[in-house]
């Protein structure tokens, strides 16, 4: 992933569009009132979740059952808008020893076919475990067999989303701890 040098954005004449950054790059890149989306792609469905404006809870939206690209790509971006959302978290599914195999690459793919149709920047979030801490919750809410099948991939988008706000509060907190040791 190329490193943004933000000093040399703000100097250019012409603005650089930034697709994906790191977590640490998000709420800068976020205009207020906007929120985030978080996005479990699988190979049927695409798991979504949205923050609130504070960045503090992630929520499960229903799932969006999976057909060819463009329908997929007209019906995501169709629920980011109603939501308002201004920035992108998408699982990243890198295997237990951290190596990067298929599913990796199609999620890769994914963005990129995105980055062609909507100025939303992502942030790539490591999702390992995601899918198996969500059916552990759901499993402690006493949600059955059939139901989990239905909202597994939106609670792995929560969690995904969740881990990554959960990130950028902590990013908040070193921020006020340096800001106030500093004066």
């Amino acid at each position: 992933m190329p490193v943004c040098d933000n000093k040399a954005i703000h100097e250019s004449a012409e603005p650089i569009k930034l697709t994906v950054l790191t977590i640490e790059q998000l709420e800068e890149h976020v205009a207020d009132g906007k929120t985030v989306a978080g996005l479990d792609l699988g190979t049927k469905t695409i798991g979504i979740a949205i923050s609130d404006r504070g960045f503090s809870f992630a929520n499960p939206r229903p799932v969006l059952r999976r057909s060819k690209f463009t329908h997929d790509a007209q019906d995501l971006l169709k629920a980011l808008s109603a939501d308002n959302v201004g920035a992108i978290v998408i699982g990243l599914p890198v295997n237990m020893d951290g190596s990067e195999g298929p599913r990796v690459q199609a999620t890769r793919a994914f963005v990129r076919n995105m980055e062609k149709l909507t100025e939303l920047p992502f942030v790539y979030w490591d999702e390992r475990l995601s899918t198996v801490a969500a059916e552990r919750a759901l499993i402690g809410m006493d949600v059955s067999r059939q139901k989990r099948a239905e909202r597994i991939d939106s609670a792995a988008a929560a969690f995904i989303l969740q881990g990554a706000l959960d990130r950028l509060q902590t990013l908040r907190q070193e921020a006020d701890v340096d800001g106030n040791s500093s004066t």
